[in-house]
């Protein structure tokens, strides 16, 4: 979906960058337990095999594989009227796609079968012992240029440099993520009242920055559990204290409240289901909440359902693909709410640049008093409409629950003097998403 210019002419060639890695990663004695994967424009075996002779063994195919599927390179990925069916949610347009898994497969067994014959060449057996083998490749001496004689890849064809004789130079060490450690295991059996019968528990806990993605696992128990069957909101509470890690309720399933008295890493919230994610600082710290950052980066991205409320500032891409989750937030930085496709974004403090990139659906409501987020907006895709009577009452809600959690005095502020707050506050409004709600309401 890329323009051609992006596509052609944007970054490295994909060469350099898996050639420093490899050696890289080699004369540190790491590269047998990472895998090195690259993509880029690869078509043929033999682009493979060169890959494979610069230190990867992974290799993603995108344009190729499109293309054995129908694609006819439109260029209107982005605009919902692929003729072929392809990338479109049109319903006549997908009528056109005749695309099938096996064209995948038969392409991808030619390029398989042209990369066996280039190792038969060569003389490997097995793509490992070919991984890395730049003393196979040789600069093209056929290629008459006068901008080649100024071309020099000694840094790409020079082989990595082993600390040990026994160095690997492929991933031969599978990584230990030492699931059997993680702080969900024990979630989980305390949780085994609320998950297998009825019952509604509440207990507290430590949590520290190495703990990541507190709650996954324990959603994923529920969910295998209880099936389509989900936990009554408030089933299970569980009261943190500490520093959490990245990905703090991540899928997070409805009925689980996981409340932090601390402050948490980038991707609060990422992918949220239906749960309810609270994060405060501690009670006896004396800065102001709202002139701190609560959450790192990219909070709430890609969530379906459920509510987040931080006390505090987070910093960029907040809500970054939200398509259900309401979130409440005292400060974002860069690109809030970037291709937000649904839910809520109530944001009571000072906003980024660019918000609203991209924002398609959903709303996000604004506390603007000192009438400096107009500058920061992205008006292409959003319209800023002033409060109806529908948006003031759930806007109460969310901000009067958001004091009650997190004991938010922003919030509370705000609650107390709502007649004289509510002026400085602005709905923002995705021009299609309201041409629909408007076309649906006659």
């Amino acid at each position: 979906a890329s323009p051609l210019t992006s596509i052609k002419h944007a970054g490295l060639p994909w060469e350099l960058g898996l050639a420093e890695t490899h050696q890289t990663l080699v004369m540190n004695d790491l590269r047998s337990r990472v895998v090195i994967q690259t993509d880029g424009q690869l078509k043929t075996g033999r682009d493979v095999a060169i890959g494979v002779l610069l230190g990867a063994e992974e290799f993603g195919f995108s344009t190729a594989p499109l293309v054995t599927m129908g694609c006819i390179m439109m260029r209107k990925c982005h605009l919902n009227t692929c003729p072929v069916g392809i990338a479109t949610q049109d319903k006549e347009l997908r009528k056109k796609f005749t695309g099938k898994p096996e064209h995948v497969v038969n392409y991808l067994f030619m390029v398989a079968e042209e990369l066996r014959l280039i190792m038969a060449q060569l003389g490997f057996k097995t793509v490992n012992e070919m991984i890395g083998r730049v003393d196979m490749l040789e600069m093209d001496k056929a290629i008459d240029h006068w901008k080649q004689g100024s071309i020099n890849l000694d840094a790409l064809l020079t082989p990595a440099n082993k600390p040990n004789a026994d160095t690997g130079t492929y991933q031969s060490i599978l990584q230990d993520h030492q699931l059997e450690l993680q702080i969900d295991n024990s979630l989980i059996e305390k949780s085994k009242a609320a998950i297998e019968g009825n019952e509604s528990i509440q207990f507290d806990s430590i949590i520290t920055n190495v703990d990541r993605a507190v709650g996954a696992m324990l959603s994923s128990h529920v969910v295998k559990t209880r099936g389509g069957n989900n936990l009554d909101e408030g089933s299970i509470h569980i009261n943190f204290k500490g520093s959490a890690g990245q990905s703090l309720g991540a899928f997070l399933a409805q009925g689980i409240t996981l409340e932090v008295e601390g402050d948490a890493n980038d991707y609060v919230g990422k992918g949220l289901s239906g749960g309810r994610v609270i994060v405060y600082p501690p009670k006896n710290s004396t800065f102001k909440a709202e002139e701190q950052i609560i959450a790192g980066n990219v909070c709430g991205y890609g969530s379906t359902g459920g509510e987040m409320y931080l006390s505090g500032r987070v910093a960029e891409r907040f809500c970054v693909r939200n398509s259900g989750v309401v979130a409440v937030v005292e400060g974002v930085g860069d690109h809030g709410c970037e291709y937000m496709t649904g839910g809520r974004a109530i944001i009571l403090g000072e906003v980024g640049r660019n918000f609203g990139a991209g924002m398609s659906g959903g709303i996000a409501y604004i506390y603007n008093p000192h009438s400096t987020f107009e500058a920061m907006v992205n008006p292409i895709m959003v319209d800023l409409d002033p409060m109806d009577d529908e948006a003031q009452k759930e806007l109460y809600q969310y901000v009067s629950n958001h004091a009650k959690f997190t004991g938010s005095t922003v919030a509370q502020r705000i609650v107390d003097n709502w007649n004289e707050e509510l002026k400085h506050f602005i709905k923002v409004m995705p021009k299609d998403f309201k041409r629909v709600l408007q076309q649906n309401a006659k």
